[in-house]
């Protein structure tokens, strides 16, 4: 399975949580769902885990932890928002950078009549 199809995977489990639950819910209930609709899938993730961030080669005693990490490389950060602004697209792609990973997928549930979803690749 390439990087593209693990992505497509990932959104696809993000598309059933969001036509079984629809949007109005807290991030956290989301984050659950997404936990459990993963795991049905067999797509491997884990889900709050630090990962280390670099500058210059230094290791930065910061973290970063996402809200999950799929295919050990598929950031995962989910928002319930009525919209993403350009300030949560910059986030993804600061943590994207920093951590050295080259996929990450934003994710918002709170966005009406359908799932908004970004994918970004370094």
């Amino acid at each position: 399975m390439n990087q593209d199809d693990r992505t497509y995977a990932v959104i696809g489990a993000c598309f059933e949580v969001y036509n079984q639950m629809g949007c109005g819910f807290l991030e956290a209930v989301y984050q659950e769902c997404l936990k459990i609709e993963l795991g049905l899938r067999e797509i491997p993730f884990v889900d709050q885990q630090e990962i280390k961030l670099y500058y210059k080669e230094n290791e930065l005693e910061q973290r970063y932890i996402p809200d999950f990490l799929c295919y050990d490389e598929v950031i995962v950060e989910l928002k319930a928002l009525t919209e993403l602004s350009t300030e949560h697209h910059a986030q993804l792609l600061n943590y994207l950078k920093a951590s050295r990973l080259q996929t990450g997928l934003l994710v918002n549930f709170g966005h009406h009549p359908k799932l908004e979803y970004k994918r970004m690749v370094l």
